[in-house]
């Protein structure tokens, strides 16, 4: 007898704020039982993909550009500012142009994140800091000078306000590179592409349709998101008109620019890696 089961994917979605006008709308319409949406923060998410644990789905910037023979990325998706990003800071008890020789903590939730401030701070600030990688939440207790802090956790540090410098990572990258950054993208493994191409075209045009839609009920999805925090409704919908969820071709040449310097820092192994782009198939 012949098996007509539906083959299965597993979609990861990260679990910060700024994926809700994406993930609210998926969680309220229907999909096929088959499609199985896994919910965690970038790193995990990238380590996932990596082991083929999920399929397809956001992951940092950074896991794409050290492992690209492994993945096709999803045209139009992303998770990216022009500018101010409001979720990716690098806060400090001092100016950031001081801290060389000083300990600054390193969220373990984005390797994406994790490389920025180090271009920041080693390539922009011209200072070398010593960096240690723990949970956001033991900066205090190590007293740690500066501390990376992305997703929910920034946007409740920054509401607290209890450091006094406070550098938008996002905001920082534009004016150095005149560029956007691009802080996650939605990749497919290759392999699952080649053997399921129907179902990625099928999931790819979901995606896109959650982000339009949402973008278009931006009000209402505050009201579900911002208690997560919490934050105001008001704040939450400034904070989410300044993500961007598309990835035309000036975030694309961002995207090069950005591994380069991963190509620098050791992260990559190529200088200059082609993007391999799966189109939207109609």
């Amino acid at each position: 007898m012949t098996n007509h089961t539906r083959p299965a994917v597993r979609i990861g979605m990260v679990n910060y704020i700024n994926t809700a006008p994406i993930h609210e709308i998926w969680k309220s319409r229907k999909h096929d039982a088959s499609w199985q949406m896994v919910e965690e923060h970038p790193a995990a998410l990238n380590q996932m993909l990596a082991a083929g644990e999920i399929d397809l789905g956001f992951v940092s910037s950074h896991e794409y550009g050290i492992r690209p023979d492994q993945y096709e990325i999803l045209d139009q998706l992303s998770i990216s500012a022009h500018g101010p990003v409001g979720s990716v800071f690098l806060f400090s008890t001092i100016k950031p142009e001081m801290l060389s020789g000083l300990e600054v903590l390193l969220s373990v939730q984005s390797k994406t994140s994790v490389c920025l401030v180090k271009i920041a701070l080693e390539k922009f600030f011209k200072v070398s800091p010593v960096y240690i990688e723990d949970e956001v939440r033991n900066a205090r207790k190590r007293g740690a000078t500066g501390v990376l802090a992305i997703g929910d956790d920034a946007l409740r540090l920054k509401i607290e306000g209890t450091y006094q410098y406070c550098l938008d990572l996002g905001e920082l990258w534009r004016q150095f590179t005149g560029l956007p950054f691009v802080f996650a993208v939605c990749a497919v493994r290759a392999e699952f592409a080649r053997a399921h191409p129907n179902l990625v075209s099928d999931v790819h045009r979901e995606l896109i349709a959650c982000r339009d839609e949402g973008i278009a009920s931006l009000a209402e999805i505050c009201h579900l998101a911002a208690p997560r925090i919490p934050m105001d409704v008001d704040v939450c919908h400034h904070y989410l008109r300044g993500i961007e969820f598309n990835l035309g071709p000036l975030k694309q040449q961002a995207l090069q620019r950005f591994f380069t310097y991963l190509f620098e820092f050791e992260e990559a192994r190529k200088e200059c890696l082609p993007l391999k782009i799966r189109k939207v198939e109609e």
